[in-house]
């Protein structure tokens, strides 16, 4: 599997996040993006970051679901870090 992180240091939901996709997909490809500094002032960022992420994750496991299935897949497996903070989520989901 190739697994990218895409900061100096994951941060705690980084990591959270990487292991809960890893779970459930089992993905070849995965790339998790902090990109709460972008967003700095907007609706639901904090001052410390962690909530807002891009993500890119490829997975067998979306083998027959439609884009919107993949979607709503993802953000079940996330729903712990939403219920957390996790404010917004950019995703690029896709099959191998």
């Amino acid at each position: 599997m190739e697994m990218i992180v895409n900061m100096p240091q994951p941060s705690d939901r980084t990591s959270r996040i990487r292991d809960l996709l890893t779970a459930a997909f089992e993905p070849e490809h995965l790339k998790i993006t902090d990109d709460s500094a972008r967003h700095a002032g907007h609706a639901g960022a904090a001052p410390g970051g962690e909530t807002h992420y891009n993500i890119e994750i490829t997975s067998n496991a979306f083998a027959g679901l439609s884009r919107v299935q993949i979607q709503r897949t993802v953000m079940l497996a996330l729903q712990k870090e939403f219920d957390s903070g996790l404010h917004a989520l950019s995703l690029q989901a896709k099959m191998p």
